[in-house]
């Protein structure tokens, strides 16, 4: 079997401005006692010709929140992507989001997806992912899902709070593994599509009100430093504008892959918080 590498970004193949436009898109879904405002921007990077990111249609989305990292080049990492983006909709939007339910769903796109492009080709073709969902009905805790580099981090409402990165990415080093001929230690060792997924990766969240998770691909967080993070993320705009703003500063410190970032913020019904409760809270140790 052949294992999908991550391919050289080399030299600029095109410079249509077109291709490369930034895409950006906002929601707000209901919950029982709130809401979620959603957002997400993606960019072609200008060595290549099409954007092999992928992520969820946050304007139909209440439930679930993808995104994918094509790995293979061209076609077939488009493919990928956006083929694994749909088939975890598709699966989960009826079976309902759980560890087992993400897990099977992961492990059947990984097999889907693999027999997709080999009706095409014999070249290998696979993607990064990352999966965010709300698992109870005021959507405070939700599932973190990953395979590969796509990260998912967390900014806690409230100044000082820090960003917490809720994955780990799959890399040669991380895993104690030897990169194969033409990688680096740090390219990610699990994709879905080439066969390469066991298990995916798995973990519970508690989310408050006006907490935020950021989905990303590496296009965007490899080119954003930590206190970069903080100053776009709280600055009182539209997540969308948040998003956008992201994916001009990823462009401006030297990114050249494709870059997808998606929000999501849960907010409550809006009323304050007493005195005495934020005292309390303060005494304990809690932050919500």
């Amino acid at each position: 079997m052949s294992l999908v590498t991550p391919l050289d970004p080399g030299t600029p193949r095109r410079a249509d401005p077109a291709a490369s436009r930034l895409e950006v898109r906002e929601s707000v879904h209901a919950t029982l006692f709130g809401r979620i405002v959603s957002a997400v921007a993606s960019s072609c990077g200008p060595v290549h010709a099409i954007n092999e990111d992928a992520h969820s249609p946050i304007d139909r989305s209440g439930i679930l929140y993808v995104v994918a990292d094509g790995v293979g080049g061209g076609a077939l990492a488009a493919m990928a992507s956006r083929r694994l983006v749909a088939h975890l909709h598709a699966a989960l939007e009826v079976e309902g989001v759980g560890e087992d339910s993400v897990c099977q769903a992961m492990l059947d796109a990984d097999r889907a997806i693999a027999d997709s492009i080999a009706q095409v080709t014999d070249a290998p073709g696979a993607a990064t992912v990352a999966l965010c969902a709300p698992v109870n009905l005021t959507a405070s805790r939700w599932l973190v899902a990953w395979v590969g580099d796509c990260r998912v981090y967390r900014l806690a409402d409230g100044e000082g709070r820090a960003l917490d990165a809720l994955t780990v990415d799959d890399t040669f080093d991380h895993l104690d593994e030897t990169p194969p001929p033409g990688s680096t230690p740090d390219d990610p060792a699990r994709m879905v599509g080439n066969g390469a997924v066991v298990r995916p990766n798995v973990a519970l969240a508690e989310l408050g009100p006006g907490d935020l998770l950021v989905a990303c691909s590496d296009g965007v967080h490899k080119h954003v430093r930590p206190e970069e993070w903080h100053r776009v993320l709280r600055r009182p705009t539209a997540l969308a504008q948040r998003c956008e703003d992201l994916i001009n500063l990823a462009r401006a410190n030297g990114s050249i892959d494709d870059a997808t970032v998606l929000l999501v913020q849960r907010s409550g019904l809006g009323v304050p918080k007493l005195p005495w409760v934020n005292r309390r809270a303060s005494g304990n140790g809690a932050s919500r």
